[in-house]
């Protein structure tokens, strides 16, 4: 469970995000949506500690992460996975190479330890025999495989994905968008998702938190996301339905 309480973050005098409270739940998809420019990227940002809010707190289930100090918030982001919108990956190292950096980073397993837990991740994630590949070499669905194997690679209790089907066709969106849903099943993983993508939002929104001026506007599930009278919540699922559209008729 990450929950935040109160959070206010203004950057230049400027108000970004006025009293967001949400909670979001452990072994469940949770999406983040908004229009560009709501506040819903600067909140995924301050939830995993790359911004510092104003006032308010967050929470990792039963612990204060914004009264940590630097050293004591290593613990925790050694639990926290991340996929980065465009993959992140090290375009000199190969495959294994980059799926393998947080070990070498934060452990001290054996080579052989460390290979046999990269090779794990990626036949998760449907990889296999990927390895030696760089990642001029990987089409944009495999790249994204390779980012979610990373993040995983060191077993994470709480997963941040940032726009992860930015740039996929629809069909491997779908093929992304399910696989982070059973990962996130499969090892009981609280994952934040940010996105814009009504394709996910509609597959795998077990829980949503719209994002409207910098408050939290609406919350609920995709189960009740179309019937809701929320005005601008609706505007914005009609708005990005229609871009959707628009996007796959331009690829055809």
């Amino acid at each position: 469970m990450i929950k935040c309480q109160n959070i206010y973050k203004s950057f230049e005098g400027r108000t970004v995000l006025e009293d967001i409270s949400v909670e979001f739940e452990t072994g469940k998809t949770n999406l983040i949506i908004g229009r560009s420019g709501s506040g819903k990227t600067v909140l995924l940002k301050t939830l995993v500690g790359l911004h510092t809010p104003d006032t308010g707190e967050i929470f990792y289930d039963d612990i204060c992460y914004t009264s940590l100090g630097f050293e004591q918030r290593k613990t925790i982001r050694r639990d926290i996975g991340m996929i980065f919108q465009g993959g992140a990956l090290l375009d000199s190292s190969t495959v294994v190479e980059n799926v393998k950096l947080p070990l070498d980073l934060f452990t001290k397993q054996s080579e052989s330890e460390k290979l046999d837990r990269v090779h794990f991740c990626l036949d998760r994630v449907r990889l296999d025999g990927a390895d030696k590949l760089y990642p001029s070499e990987l089409s944009g669905g495999m790249i994204k495989r390779v980012a979610i194997a990373r993040a995983i690679v060191m077993n994470p209790k709480y997963l941040f994905c940032d726009e992860p089907n930015s740039g996929l066709d629809p069909q491997t969106s779908v093929v992304i968008d399910n696989l982070i849903h059973d990962i996130t099943k499969e090892y009981n993983i609280t994952t934040i998702i940010n996105t814009h993508d009504m394709n996910s939002v509609m597959e795998i929104g077990e829980k949503i938190v719209y994002i409207h001026e910098g408050h939290k506007w609406w919350e609920g599930s995709k189960d009740n996301i179309l019937q809701s009278d929320n005005r601008e919540l609706n505007d914005f699922v009609f708005a990005s339905a229609m871009a959707k559209r628009a996007k796959v008729q331009a690829e055809k």
